[in-house]
């Protein structure tokens, strides 16, 4: 999977040999989220979408039943190309699965969005260390107080990914990130977990924790786990998403996403 290109990693997912997360693989292209609604949703998440695009910047839109993602990448199923994925029923999380085949249906369309992911790999060639690699472990991502600006029956508060970067790191670290808004761009907030409303830094609602050394300072970006924090707090009848930090490895280079 270490060697792998994007199809070759999209094919040895599809097949269920990986189901982990997929920070570090395939360096250089973009890695994308996604929430699956039934079509009388989708205008109303595509209307949010749009309103919010610092969490939610949109790769692409599929055509309604669409299974195939067309523009980001090719020989590609979103049924079956994420490692894992969680089913939502009217807010309420009933399954975590390898593939969503069974759970497809005629009526559902496919948001494909930025992921932080991508940038990762810039900021590891700068010198940043991405702590959650080192540490074998998902990135930390917490359910913040700040709110999205609703649309339609959308609405809730974002979620932010927190990687710690040292003092002297931070600029090149924003600069970098802020060269690709496909993506999440720059961070939205830097320093006291607490002005954002996270209440405990050590316990992350989702991912895993990371330890945060002397010298260091949290800084957190969008999220595109943001629309599962829509969907529990707009409870959909039906949806579907990534497991967090299972990622789509998509044919779309990072370069061509930079403005």
């Amino acid at each position: 999977m270490l060697d792998a290109t994007p199809v070759e990693a999209r094919h040895l997912i599809r097949s269920g040999a990986f189901t982990a997360p997929t920070s570090g693989l395939c360096p250089g292209y973009a890695q994308a989220n996604l929430i699956v609604l039934p079509k009388e949703q989708a205008y109303d998440f595509l209307l949010f979408a749009q309103r919010n695009p610092k969490p939610c910047p949109l790769l692409e839109v599929t055509e309604v039943g669409a299974r195939e993602a067309t523009i980001c990448a090719t020989d590609c199923d979103i049924a079956t190309d994420f490692p894992r994925y969680r089913i939502y029923e009217h807010g309420e999380l009933v399954a975590e699965v390898d593939n969503v085949e069974g759970y497809w249906r005629d009526d559902l369309v496919s948001f494909v969005i930025g992921c932080s992911f991508s940038f990762e790999s810039e900021l590891i060639e700068a010198g940043i260390e991405m702590r959650h690699n080192t540490m074998g472990r998902n990135v930390s991502m917490y359910l913040t107080g700040v709110p999205c600006t609703p649309a339609g029956s959308m609405s809730g508060n974002m979620v932010m990914s927190m990687r710690p970067i040292p003092y002297d790191q931070v600029v090149k670290a924003v600069q970098i990130s802020g060269a690709i808004p496909k993506v999440h761009g720059a961070p939205i907030h830097i320093g006291d977990p607490a002005a954002i409303g996270v209440k405990d830094i050590a316990h992350p609602e989702f991912g895993d924790p990371v330890d945060i050394h002397e010298g260091e300072v949290p800084v957190f970006w969008a999220c595109g786990v943001t629309p599962q924090s829509i969907v529990m707090n707009s409870k959909p009848p039906f949806a579907i998403t990534h497991a967090p930090g299972c990622m789509l490895i998509t044919d779309t280079k990072n370069i061509d996403l930079k403005e």
